[in-house]
């Protein structure tokens, strides 16, 4: 029995790898969308946020399999439970990435987005997806805590992408200021939904969640 569990539990581990994998591509194919005004890589953005939906249905119903079938112990269900959690926020994050896909599709990107800090934003973004998946198939309790901390540098992007569309002389027809600050929004939030994954890690091996959440077992 419990061979079986540790054969479904890995086959969980590689089902959200697959689903951070699509994160990622969802978010680099929207930046490079703005940052090269190509409505194709914005089509190519959209498309794997309905992909990254489809898989949060799929590993849910691996979660459920799990629960139903298998009565985990405590930590096995803590583990489980923190998946259930985990693929809401990974959704979540390609639902954003679609987003700023469809601003492009839609407004069109007629500035110079490359001025401004959109791309440190976006490489930081997916490094603490990647990392907070990571850490959840590791139980690596230290890199999900690198994680948490990591999101003062999107913060810190937001800030000064703020301060930058500030020194702006053409603000002419500003729509292309605000385009540009949503998009960054959105970048934010995919880093604080990174966050929320590592904290559900942080959950998953010490049974504490450190927004209050009550333990399972």
């Amino acid at each position: 029995m419990r061979d079986q569990f540790d054969r479904q539990l890995e086959e969980l581990h590689t089902a959200l790898i697959q689903m951070g994998a699509l994160c990622e591509r969802a978010i680099r194919s929207a930046v490079e969308s703005v940052l090269e005004n190509d409505g194709r890589k914005a089509q190519a953005a959209r498309k794997l946020a309905e992909e990254t939906d489809k898989q949060e249905r799929d590993v849910e119903a691996l979660c459920l399999k799990l629960l139903l079938h298998q009565q985990p112990v405590a930590r096995d269900l803590r583990q489980i439970s923190a998946a259930l959690k985990m693929i809401t926020d990974m959704e979540r994050i390609g639902e954003q990435a679609g987003d700023i896909a469809e601003i492009v599709l839609t407004a069109g990107v007629s500035f110079s987005a490359s001025r401004f800090p959109l791309s440190h934003m976006a490489s930081s973004a997916i490094q603490m997806v990647t990392k907070s998946v990571d850490s959840y198939v590791r139980m690596d309790l230290e890199l999900a805590r690198w994680v948490i901390w990591e999101d003062d540098v999107v913060d810190q992007g937001f800030v000064r992408m703020k301060q930058e569309l500030l020194k702006e002389q053409n603000w002419e027809g500003a729509e292309w200021a605000l385009d540009l600050l949503m998009i960054a929004k959105y970048l934010e939030k995919m880093a604080d939904h990174a966050v929320s994954i590592a904290e559900w890690v942080e959950y998953a091996i010490t049974g504490v969640h450190r927004r209050g959440v009550r333990p399972v077992g």
